[in-house]
């Protein structure tokens, strides 16, 4: 396989958490949260690419844990997956206190993005290379995410059509609980 390496992939962004970036309980937002990672996702995607590349979802966010205000806020992303115009970028996110060292992952992203030509529609990205066994499980588990994605989008619509087709006793008999599928 010729191509980019994983490791070549990797893009780290860092920023001390202040009070502009905190919420109602006093931890840091987390829509800054979010910022943050759509950043480092476009940074890593665009060095893979060496495109302009635009966020195209956030296959899903954890937050394991809150970010106190005052520590230092660190992401890195890498490249776990790409098709032919769109790329998968992992980002794992952590807090370290400054005072005292203490580092804590919290939270991890998975986000996809595409690559746009110059003439702003969707362009080719070049091949990811996997050497390491966990590399080549992220591309795997980037790949299934995709087809899940599609097959649960799918299963949605259809019960969007469903639902919108049904009566008003069906939908309130869904709503109390009766079982959907």
């Amino acid at each position: 396989m010729s191509g980019t390496r994983v490791q070549e992939t990797s893009v780290e962004l860092a920023q001390i958490m202040t009070p502009n970036e905190g919420n109602f309980l006093g931890k840091v937002f987390g829509g800054a949260v979010l910022a943050m990672i759509d950043l480092c996702a476009s940074a890593t995607a665009q060095k893979f690419s060496g495109r302009l590349c635009v966020t195209a979802a956030f296959d899903r966010v954890d937050f394991r844990e809150p970010i106190e205000i005052g520590e230092l806020l660190t992401i890195r992303g890498h490249i776990s997956y790409t098709g032919r115009t769109s790329m998968d970028v992992t980002i794992n996110v952590f807090a370290t206190n400054l005072a005292n060292g203490e580092r804590r992952h919290t939270n991890t992203a998975r986000v996809t993005m595409v690559a746009l030509g110059d003439d702003g529609r969707p362009t080719p990205v070049p091949a990811l290379e996997c050497e390491a066994r966990e590399e080549k499980i992220g591309f795997l588990m980037g790949r299934l995410r995709r087809e899940l994605r599609a097959s649960r989008l799918a299963e949605l619509e259809k019960h969007e059509l469903r639902f919108d087709s049904a009566t008003d006793a069906e939908l309130s008999a869904w709503m109390a609980g009766a079982p959907i599928s």
